[in-house]
């Protein structure tokens, strides 16, 4: 069986890993790091993904897409709050749902979440020497049906077959038991970029890991205590300058970049000192943003963000019907749970140290790569038992969310119940399938509906409509309904209301093959200009070392064979055919003068036949990506 890579697709960063044998193993990236930044730069026909396109985010900051993770398969409606934390654009879909408009293109954020996951899919597939065409994917435990449905399309529309989408506490879970094996009761401390979520769980001694509750904060994660030092300097810059950097994107994704970067320092070191050099210019003159930050200050700015982060705790605890003492390790997940002050919060709700034995940037795709394992039949005696985060319900008579399978409801799990008609001989019902916690539908997320046709007349209330919920193992919903007297049956895959159809995937799917089509051209030009760069310092270096023994005329018409390369090289628009035959030309012409001047010294300089006919692109700096970063 093919290999599956495990994949925990990150709101700031991203982590892959596969099993090795019988443990589990992160994948470095292309660029040799163990996780790669969430983000992705568009312009034009040029596509970046993960550091290159981070070094981006200061000069261009509307090219660069991040954190995009918020906004897949929601509505425009519900993502006002993120919205004005991103420098680029975004509009509303004509069915209700979120837009990004990059440099006068529009995008899905499953569209942009693929561009991530094709990256991440052929690193894995440079690092393991083979094709990758499937994966498991981790999302966080409050996603709703159709974040979920979004995030499997995102991972079909980067050429992957999403075997299993989990939820990402649950991963934490498995990776610290991966060697344990020991009856515990465990929460899980989830602490993201972007969001926040708990879970309990029960680890049994023979493999079983059953998720008892789940409990969460989509508007609190790592970003938010970042965002309290950018506020912290940029009101400091306005005290002092009176200018406020707000509208300055420039300057805001510099101020960023140091206050994440001041965030890290200050889990380490009791003060940071911050300096953001020509942060902007006063009446022509540079201005810079110079401040020292305590750990002191810096945890009291965030007291009520630390404050907020109790409550999931306590619900997931309430919801498992787990005491305090019950639990025997409280494990911390993501980076922002190394500071001190989450730490000490969690000790004194627990009584007892939390544990960070995994490493918590690297822990959920490990798990991820168990759960593949188990897929692939390598990884046997582990059976996992996850929950459904949010009530699923079918509206009924008096707009009230009739509830079919409720929240923290083990999946896979399969649901029934019989309704009836309103009015005398009506002919169809309307099904509208709802989730979320709230007593009225109207509260509620809508996910879909659905008109069950052909019902036979018959007095109100005698009709038998059976609707039935099947949760499978993705946590994706398929329901169906029956009317019992004639068999007449409906059935859909809730996709939800910003879902995204199987056409709308393969445009999707044709667009990332474009922007791959469009690499591999750059790359052969690239390829093509190394090549004639490197007859030119093959001809500059034999007039260097051979300037004594080379004629006049012969210098004069090497000089030219260099001259009229390099114009040509260096021309704006340029094809790859047109530098070949510059290459071809070049070296019919050199050859014989290399025979004469240059033979002698062939240690340091090759023969340029070899260069002509025996190139080797991977001896080269010919990264099209690297190539377009420096530019």
């Amino acid at each position: 069986m093919a290999k599956i890579i495990w994949i925990d697709l990150g709101t700031t960063n991203s982590c892959a890993a596969y099993m090795l044998g019988e443990k589990s193993e992160v994948i470095a990236n292309a660029e040799g790091y163990r996780t790669t930044p969430s983000i992705v730069y568009l312009k034009g026909d040029q596509m970046l993904v993960g550091n290159l396109a981070k070094r981006k985010a200061v000069l261009e900051p509307k090219n660069v897409i991040f954190e995009v993770k918020r906004f897949i398969g929601r509505k425009f409606s519900e993502v006002q709050e993120e919205i004005k934390s991103v420098p680029y654009d975004v509009k509303e879909w004509s069915d209700g749902g979120v837009l990004i408009v990059v440099d006068g293109k529009e995008y899905k954020p499953e569209q942009i979440s693929a561009f991530i996951l094709k990256k991440i899919k052929e690193d894995c597939e440079k690092f393991l020497g083979e094709t990758i065409s499937s994966a498991v994917i981790t999302v966080p435990a409050y996603f709703n049906d159709s974040q979920r449905n979004a995030t499997k399309a995102a991972g079909e529309i980067a050429g992957l077959k999403v075997e299993r989408i989990i939820n990402e506490p649950t991963a934490a879970s498995l990776a610290y038991g991966e060697d344990k094996m020991k009856d515990e009761k465990i929460v899980v401390f989830d602490l993201w970029g972007g969001t926040f979520d708990v879970t309990a769980l029960e680890i049994s001694s023979e493999g079983t890991f059953q998720v008892l509750a789940t409990s969460w904060d989509t508007h609190l994660g790592g970003a938010d205590f970042d965002k309290r030092i950018m506020d912290f300097l940029m009101n400091s810059f306005k005290s002092k300058e009176w200018v406020d950097l707000s509208g300055n994107a420039m300057a805001l994704q510099r101020i960023k970049d140091e206050a994440e970067n001041a965030k890290k320092q200050l889990s380490q070191s009791d003060s940071v000192d911050i300096n953001i050099p020509f942060v902007t210019t006063i009446e022509g003159q540079p201005k810079h943003i110079q401040e020292t930050l305590t750990r002191a200050q810096f945890e009291n700015m965030c007291k009520d963000l630390v404050e907020r982060s109790k409550k999931p705790v306590l619900d997931a605890l309430n919801d498992s019907k787990l005491s305090i003492s019950d639990v025997n390790e409280v494990i911390l997940v993501w980076g922002s749970t190394r500071m001190p002050v989450i730490k000490e919060m969690v000790k004194q709700i627990f009584g007892k140290e939390p544990k960070m034995t995994v490493n918590p940037d690297e822990c959920v795709a490990q798990w991820a790569a168990i759960q593949g394992g188990i897929l692939q039949g390598d990884v046997k005696d582990i059976l996992l038992l996850d929950v459904t985060p949010l009530s699923l319900a079918v509206e009924v008579e008096g707009w009230i969310a009739h509830v079919m399978i409720a929240r923290n409801t083990t999946i896979p799990t399969k649901k029934s119940n019989t309704y009836t008609t309103a009015a005398d001989n009506q002919p169809s019902v309307t099904i509208h399938v709802t989730q979320w916690e709230r007593q009225f539908s109207k509260d509620n997320k809508s996910l879909g509906m659905f008109n069950l046709d052909g019902i036979p007349p018959m007095r109100r209330w005698e009709a038998q409509i059976e609707v039935t919920f099947d949760i499978d193992a993705n946590g994706i919903l398929n329901v169906s309904a029956k009317e019992k007297s004639t068999g007449k049956e409906q059935k859909v895959v809730i996709q939800g209301a910003t879902g995204i159809s199987d056409e709308e995937i393969k445009a999707a799917q044709a667009e990332a093959e474009k922007f791959a089509e469009d690499d591999r051209k750059r790359k052969e030009l690239v390829e093509s200009k190394n090549k004639i760069e490197a007859l030119i310092y093959q001809a500059e270096s034999m007039l260097k070392e051979n300037d004594a023994k080379i004629p006049a005329e012969e210098k004069e018409k090497i000089q030219k064979l260099i001259s009229d390369a390099t114009a040509l090289k260096n021309k704006e628009e340029i094809t790859k055919d047109e530098l070949d035959k510059e290459s071809e030309a070049f070296h019919k012409e050199f050859y014989d003068l290399y025979q004469k001047y240059g033979a002698n010294n062939s240690a340091q300089n090759p023969n340029p036949a070899d260069i002509i006919d025996n190139w080797n692109a991977e001896n080269w700096p010919t990264d099209p990506q690297v190539v377009d970063a420096d530019k």
